[in-house]
Order: C-alpha cells, then structure tokens, then sequence
C-alpha cells in the first residue's frame, strides 16, 4: 500500500508482565515530534480491561507518516493496583519514540511492564 492512500492505523496495548494480566486503566498520550524539537499532542487514550485502546490511536487520513512518541502513565497504573513502589517511583512515564514510515501500514506498539523495566515491539 502506498503512504497517503489512509489505510494504515496505529494501535498498542499493554501487559502487565508482574501480574500476568493485560495492563487496564493505564493513560496515555501520542504525540507527533517537529523536526525543530516541538510535539503536537494528536491523541489521548486509557487501556480497556484487555489492556488495549477501545479504537486505533490514529487511522486513515489521521495517520501520516513521521516520529511520533507514546507515552505511558505506568506509575499511576502499579499505585493503583497497590504494588509497592519508590517515592518518586522508579518508572513514572514510560515514553517509547517510533517513527512510521508508511501510513497504508498497521503500526502495533505493544508496552510490557514491570515496577522496575519495560520492553517493546513492533508488532502486528
């Protein structure tokens, strides 16, 4: 598919690697990144009771190629589940910067989590 034809879409979810479980409830935000240093906020989301986002983050002629960063509020997420956690917390925003490409794409950006790291992907 070619860029620009607005077929492709954006989408993520979230596990919870330390209690095995998708990660709900967790905000989070997408930004568009500037050549020049700025970011456009072009999305706000929380994860449902699967871990993933009631509707792709962008889609069709809203998903244009270029850097974008995604950025999670996993801190919040592990207080109010009760873990235990530093003051400040070790992981309070967890931002992953990707770049897409070819807007006709699925980008899938799946967050794996824990208190103390997290991992990512391109996924499918």
């Amino acid at each position: 598919m070619s860029a620009g034809r607005g077929e492709g879409r954006l989408t993520t979810h979230v596990l919870d690697t330390m209690a095995g479980k998708p990660g709900a409830g967790i905000s989070l935000a997408l930004d568009r990144l500037d050549d020049d240093g700025g970011r456009t906020r072009v999305a706000q989301a929380r994860t449902n009771a699967d871990g993933r986002c009631d509707a792709p983050l962008l889609a069709g002629p809203n998903l244009v190629a270029g850097r974008y960063e995604l950025t999670f509020a996993v801190g919040a997420y592990f207080k109010a589940c009760g873990v235990a956690l530093t003051d400040p917390p070790f992981l309070d925003e967890v931002p992953i910067r990707f770049a897409i490409a070819d807007a006709g794409q699925h980008y899938h950006v799946p967050l794996l989590i824990s208190p103390y790291a997290y991992s990512t992907y391109r996924g499918s």
